[in-house]
């Protein structure tokens, strides 16, 4: 493989930084007291889902995020802060781009009529399967420096 500047694998990292810069800027601009105090994120996803036109997505929010919404809060808001740093500095890649393809995939089946919001999370899905497929934990990661994978 030729490239250009930097080596092919130095290309993954930088893919798999910015996939972190991304969601690091996910976390930081959300509204947390918004979100953890009123509960204004999943109150917003609750209305997405009431509308949602296939009923295993509105039956699925209705049991598993509906009964415990402070809870879902905080998992949303940590888990994009989590995969942020996880794959900003390269640790526990697989298991952060694994779930970061989750998370994208959650949202993009529950936003399925906002086009805004599909090319993001179909961008993000298909930057995370790129760094997965292809190692982006090789380099530039702590996981490369402990030996982790």
């Amino acid at each position: 493989m030729q490239t250009i500047w930097l080596t092919g694998a130095e290309w993954l990292a930088v893919l798999r930084i910015g996939l972190g810069v991304w969601w690091l800027e996910s976390w930081r601009h959300k509204d947390r007291k918004g979100w953890f105090e009123r509960g204004t994120g999943i109150a917003w996803a609750a209305d997405v889902a009431s509308r949602h036109r296939w009923a295993a997505v509105r039956g699925g929010f209705e049991k598993v995020v509906a009964p415990r919404p402070r809870l879902m809060a905080y998992v949303v808001v940590y888990a994009e802060l989590a995969l942020g740093l996880g794959l900003t500095t390269g640790f526990l890649t697989p298991i952060a781009l694994a779930g970061g393809l989750l998370l994208n995939l959650l949202y993009l089946v529950l936003m399925i009529h906002d086009w805004a919001e599909q090319g993001q999370n179909a961008m993000m899905a298909l930057i995370t399967l790129v760094a997965l497929g292809a190692m982006s934990w090789q380099t530039w990661s702590l996981d490369s420096a402990i030996g982790l994978f």
